[in-house]
């Protein structure tokens, strides 16, 4: 089971300026790929040997984090062949069955290639809050130094985000209508093609500029849930040799 794509349903070399956000079709808000068995198989992997760094959850996501199993069990049911539900059992497309009755985030990470972020505008507060999250395969930052932080003190230490787009984004969260999901991507090239990838702050990722190896980019998904009204950002990650590119070695 291999975790890497071969392919990217869309161009990484034409990036939007930031934020770089479009509509998108609530049916494409989750995607499953040639990689499922084996980026699920790492995330269980992950689950069970990292368990507390990858996955966090504050009590007052609690009632989103139980929403969010139910919007995804039922795309997943509408939307992509090979699901199937019986009873409290979901059967998957590599053929595992999944108990649906453990915690939500945990039932998540055996669903689903994409992780899973939860943001909540809590009482008082002026901007969302990461208050939950499944993030085995971080691209260079870690759960822990982003947990139960505003979406500000998250971007850091990204040169872009300064106060103007910061209230940007605080709008574009604000915003977010359900029914009407939103995307964008990002590219970076890496040295190894590691899902699981996480980085102090402070840490530099190695550069390898346009030389590397592995094109990995994140496709990267904001949802609105209708219930609790929390911003479910979802992160689908492809890493793809630059062979399979169609680009040459540098």
């Amino acid at each position: 089971m291999s975790i890497l794509q071969t392919s990217l349903p869309y161009d990484p070399l034409s990036p939007k300026p930031l934020p770089g956000i479009s509509p998108l079709e609530p049916a494409e808000w989750l995607m499953i790929d040639e990689a499922y068995a084996g980026q699920i198989a790492e995330k269980r992997r992950l689950l069970e040997a990292h368990r507390s760094e990858v996955l966090m959850q504050n009590p007052v996501a609690s009632e989103a984090a139980d929403e969010l199993l139910s919007e995804v069990t039922q795309h997943l049911l509408r939307d992509h062949s090979g699901f199937e539900l019986n009873g409290h059992v979901m059967s998957c497309p590599d053929g595992r069955e999944v108990d649906c009755r453990a915690e939500p985030l945990e039932v998540l990470g055996g669903l689903v290639q994409e992780d899973l972020c939860i943001l909540q505008k809590l009482d008082g507060q002026d901007e969302h809050i990461f208050t939950a999250g499944l993030l085995a395969f971080p691209a260079s930052w870690r759960l822990k130094d982003k947990f139960m932080q505003p979406l500000t003190l998250i971007h850091v230490p990204v040169g872009e985000y300064d106060d103007l787009m910061a209230k940007r984004v605080q709008r574009l969260f604000d915003g977010i209508q359900v029914g009407r999901p939103l995307w964008r991507f990002n590219a970076l090239w890496y040295l190894d093609p590691d899902l699981h990838q996480p980085r102090a702050t402070e840490d530099k990722r190695p550069h390898t500029g346009p030389n590397g190896p592995y094109m990995r980019s994140e496709r990267q998904t904001l949802l609105r849930l209708p219930l609790t009204g929390a911003v479910v950002f979802g992160i689908h990650t492809f890493v793809v040799r630059r062979s399979d590119l169609g680009l040459a070695e540098q």
